[in-house]
């Protein structure tokens, strides 16, 4: 993949009036390594099924914005060590002109206060966040979409559960209505796990609404067992978000309709993933460079 220097990577800047709609996608092969070194000519858009000429194409390491939003209910009384841990793996490898806030949520919902790129910063303030019980799951990522408004570029937000959502006022539709609306992805990592209640072992599965979440806004998913190691999967989510080729075209129509959108890479083997929809408007499209 071609790399921009580091500390230097410029966010693509749109300007004129022609209107594109842009697509970040990620590439795996069979064995689900990243491929990078693509070039436009071989990826498919398709808009509602038909082929489009694809008139943007980024491959460069670009920053990102993102709120690693963990759960601290008491199920994960005793894993929150490892927890933490493994988000500082995910933390350490943002780039210099990546951003990020550190947030939390049980009963209450926690971020760490402003976007910041001090690595140290984010990773002392794991050790502020505070743990208690249900688990406002879909609560969460909705405010964590929210708190990324204002951010230019590529907007993540990356939630770890190891259970369902038990006591949120928005629901799992909610949220992803949000995440098309700001154009946000979200990576789910779910955990199976097992804690006392005071009265018998429970084991635990994460919210089965956290997979769709990530398909159809182009992110990952990722479950885990109760004794796997958390670090590499958040050291993962870090690489692909460095390693996310940016597709664009220009709609043939805007009729303030949502369209479906498919990206597909003509290599046998090899396996695109980009977010499902956009609603053809000109006020949500970035314009072209």
């Amino acid at each position: 993949m071609v790399t921009a220097a580091i500390g230097v990577a410029q966010q693509p800047i749109f300007r004129s009036s022609t209107r594109i709609v842009p697509i970040l996608t990620t590439v795996t092969d069979a064995q689900g390594r990243l491929v990078p070194n693509l070039d436009k000519d071989q990826f498919t858009v398709l808009d509602n099924g038909k082929p489009q000429e694809i008139s943007f194409f980024l491959n460069e390491v670009q920053p990102f914005t993102a709120v690693v939003m963990l759960d601290f209910s008491a199920s994960m009384t005793a894993n929150l060590d490892r927890l933490k841990s493994a988000t500082e793996q995910f933390l350490i490898r943002m780039l210099p002109d990546d951003k990020a806030q550190v947030g939390a949520f049980s009963d209450k919902i926690q971020f760490s206060g402003t976007f910041t790129a001090d690595r140290d910063d984010l990773i002392g303030a794991l050790n502020d966040l505070q743990f208690g019980n249900p688990t406002r799951l879909y609560d969460a990522i909705d405010q964590s979409i929210a708190e990324l408004e204002g951010a230019e570029g590529r907007k993540v937000v990356v939630a770890f559960t190891d259970g369902d959502d038990t006591a949120s006022r928005r629901s799992m539709g909610d949220a992803l209505e949000r995440a098309r609306d700001k154009e946000t992805m979200i990576y789910a990592i779910g955990l199976e796990s097992e804690f006392f209640n005071g009265a018998s072992r429970v084991r635990t599965r994460p919210d089965r609404g956290l997979r769709k979440l990530a398909d159809e806004t182009g992110g990952g998913y990722f479950e885990l067992k109760k004794t796997d190691d958390l670090g590499p999967t958040f050291t993962r989510v870090a690489q692909e978000l460095h390693a996310l080729y940016t597709i664009g075209f220009t709609p043939t129509v805007m009729d303030n309709k949502e369209h479906k959108l498919e990206v597909r890479v003509k290599e046998a083997g090899m396996t695109a993933r980009a977010r499902k929809s956009y609603i053809a408007s000109a006020e949500r499209l970035a314009a072209t460079p």
